[in-house]
């Protein structure tokens, strides 16, 4: 590594800007490095830049799941309404990247919507807007209970402008606005908003996690009302002593169950371990059940089903499952309440388990790739990261090649104007991918996306042989995915940490073996290079297949190069049909004098004795060797 690429480490650890690592190029520009020099400098820069952007990506998430956690624990401890919605505000802005956030809150004694927080504004005017119903960005969410985003505000037909709003906005220099409903049950009391003054396109996860923000904000606001309600009940009915200690009771009650699903929590506890949890305080049998809940509880409210009650586990909108409670058919308004939030505390606790899964799959796929293009690692390093994740890479390991089977499965992507089938190659290829990052975790081993497909690289068990693991890596993932999953495997690697040189030529191997048993119609099978006989010899050793078809039939193959003709092809077909020019002509769709004319060419060619049982030989093992080769080339 020379200095100027290194100095691009030295910009990752101190976090440099992104414009910074343009600099190392320029440079080495103007001191007059070669091509050569520049080209790998900007390899560099490019990986750099990948790596900053996966880091910030990362910090970014750890940010949002500590700002949800941090949100949760304000609401358990709720004592100070604008306190806690400021937080929520402030949150996301600094989370959303936006310079302006702000809540507003439905008026329904005035018929009015009116600001409630605002962070990051500077006119007074925007600050005290009030709006009538159903105006602006704000009044179209609030109507449909969706969330709506617009990259630029003032051209925007979508929803209604009127004069008192757009001097707010104007005035205040907003250009996009994200909105999103805060939701009490069906009802819409308010929306939350992240804006910029510039164009910008909010993505699908920002949405989400707003939405989720806003999820917080109206659960705060409930808990804020209940509380008030509570208060007013106090004052109203001081000679109602029994009333006051029962509803003292429920209080410390709530906060019990607060108190459990929080412990639950920070001990590192699961969903099952909350279902545990409510159980005990609800005096039934709570269960978390992954299946799709009735569309009655999508809203995270917790609604009567038979003789039980279930409660939606959902982040963002999207349905992650469901806490149903038996054995306790009247619940009071607490224990619904107790119910949902422990919805709320699962769905938080499977988003981080989802973050841990994706990160893990991240970061095996990582080292696998840089086990396969950046041999010169330090084995040190790539030890250590290996048993962070439980892998031990001193042990022989077997790199295969995994593709799903179909049409045009594990291709590279092509404008072929059919959305829908390359939609369908994408999510295969995830799926694929999934499947084999799973399998690879259970077995202590590594996967990662490559080449249409997925690569693996597993140990090799005593007694197993790189084409029993092929078999099984076969059966397994096509068992997962119920596809057809074909899987070529390398010869065994003695210890990649020790020398990762060989992974690399060892996967090019794995990818021949499986375009080979494609090409021998073994499609979803698995197997070694040694498994394929004289085949699999070339397989293993490919240094001079080119030589053998040339030295066989490379006159053939020139010849239809030069003259655009099919004699490969002819060839082919002949030896397919038992050599009968009959049934040559068929399969070709041409005149049975017109196979013949070619076959006499293809004898001058290749001279008189073609067609003798160890020239044919030969001939056809070279055809077979060039289709595949013209297969890997495409």
């Amino acid at each position: 590594m020379s200095h100027d690429q290194a100095s691009y480490l030295e910009l990752l650890a101190r976090g440099a800007a992104a414009e910074a690592y343009d600099r190392p190029v320029l440079l080495a520009r103007a001191s007059g490095a070669g091509p050569d020099a520049l080209a790998g400098l900007e390899h560099a820069k490019q990986l750099a830049l990948r790596v900053r952007a996966e880091l910030e990506g990362r910090r970014r998430r750890e940010a949002e799941l500590s700002a949800l956690f941090e949100t949760a624990h304000d609401l358990a401890g709720l004592r100070d309404l604008d306190a806690v919605l400021r937080a929520i505000v402030q949150r996301a802005r600094s989370l959303l990247g936006t310079e302006v956030a702000y809540l507003s809150l439905n008026d329904s004694s005035a018929g009015d919507t009116y600001m409630r927080v605002t962070e990051g504004s500077v006119s007074a005017r925007f600050q005290q807007l009030r709006l009538g119903m159903g105006e602006g960005l704000g009044g179209l969410v609030a109507q449909t209970a969706r969330p709506y985003v617009t990259d630029s505000y003032f051209d925007d037909p979508r929803f209604e402008h009127t004069r008192a709003i757009d001097t707010a906005v104007g005035e205040e220099g907003l250009v996009a606005i994200l909105g999103v409903p805060l939701m009490l049950g069906s009802q819409v009391i308010g929306v939350l908003f992240a804006a910029d003054r510039r164009e910008r396109v909010f993505e699908r996860e920002q949405v989400a996690l707003l939405a989720s923000f806003a999820a917080h904000a109206a659960v705060a606001i409930d808990t804020a009302n209940l509380l008030a309600e509570t208060r007013s009940a106090l004052a109203e009915l001081e000679r109602a002593n029994e009333i006051i200690r029962d509803h003292s009771g429920v209080i410390e009650r709530a906060s019990e169950v607060h108190d459990r699903l929080t412990e639950v929590v920070l001990r590192g506890g699961g969903v099952h371990d909350v279902a545990a949890a409510l159980s005990e305080v609800l005096d039934g049998t709570v269960e978390f059940t992954d299946d799709d809940p009735d569309a009655t509880g999508a809203d995270g409210r917790a609604v009567r089903q038979g003789d039980g009650w279930v409660a939606a586990v959902s982040a963002g909108g999207e349905l992650l499952g469901a806490l149903v409670l038996r054995g306790h058919p009247d619940l009071d308004p607490v224990d619904r309440r107790t119910l949902e939030r422990g919805a709320m505390v699962t769905s938080l606790l499977l988003l981080a388990r989802r973050s841990a899964h994706d990160a893990e799959q991240r970061v095996r796929g990582e080292l696998l790739d840089d086990l396969l293009d950046a041999p010169d690692r330090d084995p040190r390093l790539l030890r250590e990261r290996a048993a962070r994740l439980g892998a031990d890479l001193d042990v022989p390991h077997v790199v295969l090649a995994a593709r799903i089977d179909g049409p045009g499965a594990g291709a590279p992507d092509r404008d072929t104007g059919d959305g829908a089938s390359a939609a369908r190659e994408t999510a295969d290829r995830q799926r694929l991918l999934a499947a084999a990052s799973h399998l690879a975790a259970t077995r202590s081993g590594l996967a990662a996306a490559r080449d249409g497909g997925a690569v693996l690289l597993l140990p090799l068990g005593p007694g197993d042989s790189a084409s029993d693991l092929a078999r099984q890596t076969a059966r397994q993932l096509g068992g997962t995915l119920r596809e057809s999953v074909t899987v070529g495997a390398s010869s065994p690697v003695a210890a990649p940490a020790g020398d990762p040189g060989p992974i690399a030529g060892a996967y090019e191997q794995a990818r021949r073996c499986l375009d080979a048993l494609r090409l021998l119609g073994r499609s979803g099978q698995g197997a070694a290079a040694q498994d394929l006989g004289f085949l699999g010899l070339l397989l293993a050793d490919p240094g001079d297949i080119d030589g053998f078809v040339q030295r066989t039939m490379g006159q053939v193959v020139e010849y239809d190069r030069r003259r655009g003709t099919d004699l490969v092809r002819t060839l082919d077909a002949y030896f397919a049909s038992g050599m009968s020019p009959a049934r040559t002509k068929e399969d070709l769709h041409v005149h049975v004098n017109t196979v013949a004319q070619r076959l006499e060419r293809i004898g001058r060619l290749l001279g008189p004795d073609w067609q003798s049982p160890a020239r044919a030989l030969e001939i056809q093992l070279a055809l077979r060797l060039h289709a595949m080769s013209a297969a890997v080339a495409r």
